[in-house]
This record gives structure tokens, sequence and C-alpha cells, in this order.
């Protein structure tokens, strides 16, 4: 669960810290205090997009940090396959600093990308946004709804279907542009011959043009060398007076002559002996270069043909010796295609024919699982909806099969809906209105939160469009779904504060130069307050406090009822 927020410069935030409890935290506060910038902040340490006009007036650098409290295996996998460091207690800090221009992520104090971030979260957190039930609009999201529904059973299918509609496109792909007609096929063997008959006869082995500049470069440079080894020679050898060789033999008889007077001085006598074997070795391997060092201008232009040849082929058939053959191997294996190119092309229908057999076989099993997992999810999402207030609605997820074959299988998943008596089933989106779709998106929530890990929901302005009943019905399910899971609500309904487990009062104040927004965990008389203000009351009268007991008292039967 979230355990901890801590935000600093961000908007009319200065810094604010939050500690959340397990069970349903509810936001409030009057209309601009910033509640959604709070929620927003936890988008933004989750990779969202930041932008340098976010950062709160006067400061270059803003920061958000999440502490969670995390114990699932599927989170300690996907910390070890990140490679980063897992505390020994589950917790899992995730922070972000941004300034104008960058920003940087960090898990556990290792930096990380975006991606990774948005990674791990998928596991951590669920955020339910003030719009996101406006995606139920596009049958797409049905489907992924639906998919998201079958679990694990789903995956390896799934990943199936992919995997062999990604064959059968290669296939195709590569039957349209392998085919030709006789003549594109002469020329196409033509140059294929030409070309591997050119790299044939050129015997090129790796490693040879390396070899090759490192002669030529020899060569070019041979009288250079020649000239300035000769006099490193000359001065370092006994052919000179002035060589060292000579001077290192008068020093060393020198040194000999007077040896027996000290013991010492044999040491040194050693040194130097050492010294003049090392210049006779010196002298001895340059003596032997030298004599190999002659030019010959034969050897130096076949060379210089030999590179320029394979500087040739280079340009047309790749950058390095190995490109130029494994370019030969390709097009030696086109001319095996072309000698049998009505076999190959069979072949290749053949494995595409069958492979779309494959794929047809595992839609049909996808789709059945779909449908199976359809039939369960309508009665779930139907009980949630009665839960939320719809006294008569009719759910039912069409899963209609053959359609055109995709990535995804050949089935369209669409939401169809009933919410009076008498009227046919007709598409989500044209029956629901906004506040009818907000909590037809509460009752997905709450269903999928059951069959999944993760351990944090979040809805900002769950309650769009609802007031009265209804709004209890909202609050009831979210005391629901906050048995299993941490709930984590912005609100602006009584109906729903009066639900929390611990609530949380956002104020926006103002001085002569700036505004600042800070968040509060209220007590109950706090609590009593903010529920009389959701109420409508301008002044806390008893009267309004007296509503916002009873309130809270039936919240609290409601708990008691379900055993908590």
């Amino acid at each position: 669960m979230l355990r901890n927020l801590h935000v600093k410069n961000l908007a009319l935030i200065e810094e604010a810290e939050v500690e959340f409890e397990p069970g349903l935290n509810i936001l409030t506060g009057e209309t601009g205090a910033g509640k959604s910038v709070l929620i927003g902040s936890i988008n933004l340490a989750l990779g969202g997009k930041f932008d340098k006009d976010m950062l709160r007036r006067g400061t270059d650098n803003a920061l958000v940090e999440l502490v969670f409290q995390a114990e699932d295996e599927k989170i300690s996998a996907k910390m070890a396959q990140l490679e980063l460091t897992e505390e020994e207690d589950g917790t899992v800090i995730i922070s972000r600093r941004m300034q104008a221009g960058r920003s940087v992520c960090k898990i556990n104090g290792e930096t990380v990308t975006a991606r990774q971030i948005k990674e791990l979260a998928e596991l951590l957190i669920d955020i339910h946004g003030q719009h996101e039930h406006q995606s139920l609009l596009h049958k797409k999201k049905h489907m992924e709804i639906l998919d998201s529904y079958c679990g694990e059973a789903f995956r390896e299918p799934a990943e199936a279907v992919s995997m062999l509609y990604q064959e059968c496109k290669r296939l195709r792909r590569t039957i349209e542009e392998e085919s030709m007609d006789e003549a594109a096929k002469a020329r196409e063997q033509a140059m294929a011959e030409y070309e591997c008959q050119e790299i044939e006869e050129a015997h090129l082995r790796p490693g040879e043009d390396e070899e090759l500049e490192r002669r030529y470069r020899k060569m070019s440079n041979s009288r250079k060398i020649t000239e300035n080894l000769s006099e490193s020679y000359l001065l370092t050898g006994n052919d000179s007076p002035e060589g060292a060789g000579n001077s290192l033999s008068h020093a060393l008889r020198a040194l000999h002559g007077i040896t027996m007077y000290d013991k010492a001085l044999e040491e040194l006598a050693e040194q130097l002996e050492e010294i003049e074997s090392l210049l006779s070795d010196y002298n001895h391997d340059v003596s032997a270069y030298l004599s190999d060092c002659e030019f010959n201008e034969a050897d130096y232009q076949e060379v210089e043909d030999r590179l320029n040849e394979i500087n040739r082929l280079k340009g047309k058939y790749g950058k390095t010796i190995e490109e130029i053959l494994a370019y030969g191997e390709n097009r030696r294996n086109t001319l095996q295609k072309l000698e049998d190119y009505d076999g190959y092309m069979r072949k290749l229908r053949e494995e595409l024919s069958r492979k779309e057999k494959e794929l047809l076989t595992a839609c049909e099993r996808l789709s059945a699982i779909r449908r199976k997992n359809a039939d369960e999810l309508t009665v779930r999402l139907e009980e949630a909806l009665v839960n939320l207030n719809f006294l008569s609605v009719r759910f039912e997820i069409a899963v209609r099969s053959n359609q055109p074959v995709t990535a995804n299988g050949y089935d369209d998943v669409e939401f169809l809906i009933s919410t009076n008596p008498g009227e046919v089933l007709k598409p989500l989106a044209q029956v629901a209105s906004g506040g009818e779709l907000s909590r037809v998106m509460l009752a997905i929530k709450t269903v999928l939160a059951g069959r999944d890990s993760i351990d944090t929901l979040i809805f900002d302005e769950i309650d769009a469009g609802i007031s009265g009943r209804t709004a209890w019905k909202v609050s009831e399910q979210l005391d629901v779904a906050a048995r299993a899971h941490q709930v984590i609500c912005i609100t602006h309904l009584p109906q729903i504060a009066a639900m929390a487990d611990a609530h949380f009062v956002i104020e926006k104040s103002s001085s002569d130069d700036s505004t600042i927004t800070d968040i509060y965990r209220t007590d109950d008389q706090g609590s009593l307050r903010e529920l009389a203000r959701l109420l409508g009351s301008d002044t806390l009268t008893e009267a309004a406090l007296t509503n916002a007991r009873e309130m809270k008292n039936l919240a609290m039967k409601h708990k008691a009822a379900q055993g908590l």
C-alpha cells in the first residue's frame, strides 16, 4: 500500500506530507484548493508528463516521493527483473526530482528511467482519473477490461495469437516481396551469379585488410624507418666512438678495476653488466629489423593493388570483409531459391496456410476463454451495478467472433446495457449519461480489484454526476473495495466522505505575495465540521453538525453490518 506521499514546490504546494492509512482514505476540500494537484503529483512520480509551468512560482525544482509497503511476490520478481535493490521490509521508495528541461527518477535510491517506474507502478497502484470513465465510450476499452478480467489463464493463449499473427504477417510480406515474373527472375539470377563470382574470386579472408594496412604503412614509411632506426643503432652500438655501447664497455672496465677494494662495488658492476647486456640485445634486434626492412617495389605494388581491390568490394558489398562474405553467402542462398523458385514459393504458401490454420485455432481458444469470462463478468457487474443504485439494470458483454483477425484475435467486444424496465439492450455509449458511466467504471474497478494483487486504488472524483441515494451506494461500494485494498478517494460528496477510515482535508491559504495549499488529517470533530461544510452549511450551526453526525452514524452502521 501507499504509506507516504511527500510533495515539494509543485503548483500551489510549498511542501506537503501525507501518511495514508489502510482502508478508505478520503480527501476533501474547497474547489480549487489543490486536491487534484495532489493526485497529479502521484502521477508525476510514476512517470507522468512534467511541464516547467507546474513548478511553484519562485522555485527552480520540485520533488515528489512515494513510499510503498509492498510484499507481493510479483513486485519482488519485477524488482529483480529491473535489477533494483529490494529492501528487506518490502519498502519501495519512488522519487522524482523535476526542473525545467530535465528530471531524475529513482527507485530505492537507484536512478531509473520513466519506463522502469511505469513497469513497477503497474503492480503497485491503479489510478482512476477524473475523466477515465469516458474511455468506456470506445469499444477498444471494453476488450481491454474483459481481457484483464480473464487473468493469468488468458496470457499464454493471447501471446500465442499475437505471435502467430506476426508470423502470418511476415510470411505474407515475404511472399509479396519475393514474387516476380520470369524476366525479373532471370535478371535477379544473373546479378546474383555475377556478385557471387566476384566475391568468390577475390578469395577474401577475415582480418586480411588489417594485416595489409599494417604492411602498407610500414612500406610507405620504410625510408624514414630505416634512417631513424639506423641513427638509433649507431648511437647505442659499438661501431661509433660516441656510441653508448662503447661508453658502457669503458665504464665497465673502469669499474672492474676497483671492485677488489669494496664488495659494494661488485653490485654496481653487476648492474652495469645487466645494462650492457640489455643494450646488446637491443642492438641485435635493431640489426635484425634493419636487415628485414629493405624496400621492394614489387611487394609494395602488390599490397597496394590488393588493398584497392578489397576497398572496391567494400564499397559495393559491405564495410568489412566479414560483411562482404556475409553478403556473398546471402546471394548464394538467393541463387539456391531461384534455381527452384516455384518450389520455394510453394513452400512459403504452404507454410502461410499452415500458420493461418494455427492462428484460427488459437483465436478459437482465445475466444472461448473470453466468452466464458464474459458470462461470469456480466453477472458480477450486474450485481455491482445494482449495489450502485441501478435498480432495473440489465448488462451484457457481447463477444462477436469471426471478425477480421488482428493481433488480439478475431473477437469484437462490446458492453451493452439497459437501465429501465422494458428497454432493449443497447451499446453503453448510446445509453449511459456521465454519472452512469462513472458508476459503471466504479463497478468495473471494484470487480477487477478482486481479481488482481494491486494493493492501492485511487479514485479522483469518482462521484461526478451523482447525488442522494446513489451517492450512498457509491460510498458503500468504495467501502467494500477498501476491505481488500487501500482506497484513496477525492470527493465533493458528504455521503462518500462520511465513510472514511481516514479523512484528510486540503486547504488553500493566501498572504500578500503567495498562495499555499496544505493537507492534514483531521480528527473525528474535524471530520464532522468538514461534513457539515460539504452538506452546504456556510456556518457551523448545531443543526448542520447534527446532520453531519447522523450521516457519520449511518456510515458506521454500514461498517458494523459488514463486520468491520
